[in-house]
């Protein structure tokens, strides 16, 4: 039985209990905080393109543009896209990556946007099958989606790929080929927020607990296309979709198995672990969470047109509850979502729950550093 719960309580008490900050500091710093988590933002230039050539880019260095495997380059907004390879020079400023190829746009020196991606969809794809565009009727109106086949995808067999938060579809692109493979027809829908999809009533981010509702309609659409069998595919905020998915759908018994890429199992530890990193101190972020939960507050506070149960989404905490097959690929180095949950969620339900560990890949980038490794394990789970 699906659990919903709403944490209860006075926010403007449990400001006045931190003693680190008077109550209108404390509620003005704690709103900040939820609203940077819970607000859609636009894909902003991360890298300077410093130099080019034939065969290469030279880019400003970051953790991100000196990490090894295959990545993607977006500049001039989502115009122009280039698909980058491995490390060929790197120096106090700057990082000289292979360049495997422009897919559309002409390369030039400014700010650009470093992404897992790799592959970029329409208009112009390296992925080699064609992608389908169509139109999903979902409760906030229409949302645009892809579908991709290959020569061997069955009609009744479908794979739904799930992107992150703030990302794009083109996430799931790398999912493609070892699904097709192995006979699914993959389908990545958008969801609200999304640039191309409608917006959610408040404009926040709902952490999965709103977005599984738009997912649904994707499944839905997926058996109105003959569907016998249905696999969730999520990375990152998109895993904790999927989760959600599976406890409050109509159609979690059709689901027979799940991916996760990096996935957010838990969003109170996610919370906890940006709280860390901006140096929020813990009352603070504690306050921002109660708030957000409030049925009397989270409208005021940080902008809902609902409350959100976190508790809810913490299925290290809720693992008896978990029925279907899942399997788990996550970093030990991942700089956005911890690891830990996704371990503690393997140990908790060894019976269902499959972990691959990886090793210095960032955030979603476990592709990119051993796309061979991500899509064997990937074909034999889905086989």
């Amino acid at each position: 039985m699906s659990r919903r719960r709403v944490i209860a309580g006075s926010v403007a008490a449990s400001v006045a209990g931190t003693g680190v900050l008077g109550t209108a500091a404390g509620l003005s710093i704690a709103s900040y905080f939820a609203r940077q988590v819970l607000s859609p933002k636009p894909p902003l230039p991360d890298v300077d393109i410093l130099g080019y050539d034939e065969a290469s880019v030279t880019l400003s260095l970051t953790p991100a543009t000196q990490s090894p495997g295959r990545y993607s380059l977006y500049w001039d907004g989502r115009d122009s896209h280039a698909r980058l390879g491995a490390v060929i020079e790197r120096t106090d400023g700057h990082v000289v990556r292979e360049l495997l190829g422009v897919d559309f746009g002409e390369l030039h020196e400014g700010p650009g946007r470093f992404t897992g991606y790799f592959y970029a969809g329409p208009p112009a794809t390296t992925l080699p099958l064609p992608i389908e565009d169509v139109s999903i009727d979902g409760p906030l109106g229409e949302y645009p989606a892809w579908i991709v086949r290959g020569p061997h995808s069955r009609g009744d067999r479908w794979a739904v790929l799930v992107h992150g938060r703030a990302a794009a579809r083109a996430e799931t692109l790398r999912a493609v080929t070892p699904l097709t493979d192995v006979g699914w027809t993959c389908l990545s829908p958008s969801y609200r927020n999304d640039q191309d999809a409608p917006a959610d009533p408040a404009g926040r981010y709902g952490l999965g607990l709103t977005e599984w509702r738009d997912v649904e309609a994707a499944v839905a659409f997926a058996y109105a296309q003959g569907a016998g069998d249905v696999m969730l595919v999520g990375w990152s905020m998109g895993g904790a979709v999927c989760l959600q998915l599976l406890d409050l759908s109509a159609y979690a018994e059709g689901i027979s198995r799940v991916v996760l890429d990096a996935p957010v199992v838990d969003w109170e530890e996610t919370i906890d672990f940006h709280a860390r990193l901006n140096r929020v101190p813990m009352p603070l972020n504690r306050l921002a969470q109660r708030a957000v939960a409030s049925p009397t507050a989270h409208g005021h506070f940080a902008g809902l047109s609902e409350p959100l149960d976190l508790p809810a989404t913490n299925w290290v905490r809720r693992a008896t509850e978990l029925r279907t097959p899942t399997l788990i690929i996550h970093s030990e180095d991942d700089d956005f979502v911890p690891y830990g949950p996704s371990a503690a969620l393997a140990t908790a339900r060894p019976d269902l729950v499959r972990l691959e560990p990886w090793q210095v890949a960032l955030h979603c980038r476990e592709w990119n550093t051993d796309p061979d490794r991500w899509e064997r394990v990937v074909r034999e789970f889905a086989s």
